[in-house]
């Protein structure tokens, strides 16, 4: 069973998929129920994964590794495995997945076999991305996983959802062709597309190890998106539904922030230690231009969209700093965006679903008619802005810790610009809050408004519970994820040895 878990954790929701694709069209509250019971069951899987997982163990665990496809001299592999870098981000992606089902049982009425099949099949890309070892096998996910969100986009999205789905599409496509040309690369010149098989060998040599970083930087800077690539990214999130928004931002950005994490660091350490004061640069100027645009939208949706450069910079920022503190802090970071921003997105279209705008000047005073959509929201605004005691803060501040005393990014100034950032993110949130919520009820639209229901205050609860077990108490996840890091650290530092 060890050896198969992940498998089904992985192709349990095709099993889902596939079963409502036999449903009646007009069975479409069957559909709902069956996509949130078989993503609510491979969550209940994820948590059996955790259970047989050893903290304490650096290596990849739960192993899968069969000879798939022989070509020549070297063969491509179906290799799962699960570490410390992935654990938080698999379990992030079968937590929200349901979640973000339960908040369309209402927003989604046409069409809804087609939006719960290709949801469930987006899951098992997500998650297929996180544990596949084998590039090849990796890079299928990660194009695998295009083509839902492109259909969820397109059909359900807003009024310019075409444009916004093709450019996503296309944005992420010409950014994995240079990622796919360096794994040809690397397969042809070692024999082999096991990551495991690469990071041992380690005899990339040190020019090449420039351009092969640059290669799958290009995808992943995409994906994240770091600044200036991220121009796609509003409007992906502006036009998608709710439950594409949540899932965009709070799983599939992580596929970006990942891709570093596990191959540019230890497939290319020297080239990454090289290049770590102008990641840290960039990241950087995301942090501060993502928090300075969102202070200037008008559409409240656009606003979080714009906060996901900003905060995702600091992801970037950490994993940069090359040591313990700024890694762990980013591992930790991408979870709490996923978290934080994907109840941000919920929230906002709770409020669309019953105004039909997101004008922000629309609103005003819909705390005294809707007082617990209220309390949630100003809860998820301040863990967005880092509020000690909330689950940002503590991302925040191990990142910080470790882009300070970073030899790699080399100047304290980084960190110094960044904690601006979270001063802004101060700045817009409690904006966004204010205008939304507080002041004079003057609109005559926003009296009638009732307050959020059960089923809605079900769908963000389980946010607000680790928003705050994470602020609180965040011991378990650091414990997860430390010795892995550990261990990619030292090869860092090796390669740092070599480059002075």
């Amino acid at each position: 069973m060890n050896a198969w878990m992940l498998t089904l954790v992985t192709f349990f929701p095709l099993l889902g998929a596939l079963v409502i694709l036999v449903l009646p069209e007009k069975r479409s509250t069957a559909m709902r129920w069956t996509a949130f019971l078989f993503s609510g069951a491979t969550f209940g899987l994820s948590l059996w994964m955790l259970s047989m997982f050893d903290a304490s163990n650096p290596e990849l665990q739960l192993v899968t590794r069969l000879s798939w496809i022989h070509i020549a001299n070297w063969t491509i592999e179906y290799h799962l495995g699960l570490d410390g870098l992935s654990i938080l981000l698999v379990l992030l992606t079968t937590f929200l997945t349901p979640i973000a089902i339960l908040s369309t049982w209402s927003a989604v009425q046409e069409r809804v076999k087609a939006f719960m099949a290709f949801f469930l099949l987006l899951e098992v890309g997500m998650t297929g991305v996180f544990l596949a070892q084998d590039l090849f096998l990796f890079y299928i996910f990660w194009e695998f996983s295009l083509v839902p969100m492109y259909f969820l986009i397109g059909i359900w999205g807003g009024p310019q959802r075409m444009y916004a789905a093709i450019k996503f599409f296309l944005y992420t496509m010409a950014g994995s062709l240079l990622m796919l040309l360096a794994i040809i690369w690397l397969g042809i010149s070692a024999d082999t597309f096991s990551v495991p098989d690469l990071v041992t060998t380690g005899s990339i040599p040190a020019d090449i190890q420039t351009w092969l970083f640059l290669a799958f930087a290009a995808a992943f800077a995409i994906k994240v998106p770091m600044w200036p690539l991220h121009s796609w990214l509003p409007d992906a999130h502006v036009q998608a539904p709710t439950a594409g928004s949540v899932i965009l931002a709070g799983v599939m950005l992580k596929m970006g922030t990942y891709g570093f994490l596990r191959f540019n660091l230890p497939l290319f350490p020297e080239a990454a230690v090289k290049f770590a004061p102008w990641m840290a640069g960039l990241a950087v100027i995301g942090i501060l231009y993502g928090a300075a645009v969102s202070f200037s939208q008008k559409d409240v949706k656009k606003l979080v969209a714009y906060s996901s450069v900003s905060h995702l910079g600091f992801v970037m920022l950490g994993l940069f700093a090359l040591n313990s503190q700024g890694i762990q802090g980013g591992i930790l970071q991408m979870i709490n965006h996923g978290l934080s921003t994907g109840a941000l997105f919920i929230i906002v279209g709770m409020i669309y679903e019953r105004r039909h705008t997101r004008e922000m000047d629309a609103f005003g005073g819909l705390w005294k008619i809707m007082p617990v959509y209220g309390t949630l929201a100003l809860i998820v605004t301040l863990s967005s802005m880092g509020l000690p005691g909330l689950n940002g803060f503590v991302g925040e501040f191990t990142i910080l810790l470790g882009s300070f005393g970073s030899e790699a990014i080399g100047s304290p100034w980084f960190t110094g610009l960044a904690a601006g950032g979270v001063i802004l993110a101060a700045i817009y949130m409690l904006f966004m809050f204010q205008k939304l919520f507080l002041g004079k009820l003057d609109k005559e639209e926003n009296k009638a408004l009732k307050d959020i229901n059960a089923r809605e205050v079900l769908t963000l609860l389980p946010l607000i519970v680790l928003i705050f077990w994470i602020g609180l108490y965040p011991k378990p996840f650091f414990n997860l994820i430390s010795p892995a890091v550990d261990h990619v650290v030292q090869a860092i530092q090796a390669a740092a040895m070599v480059v002075k």
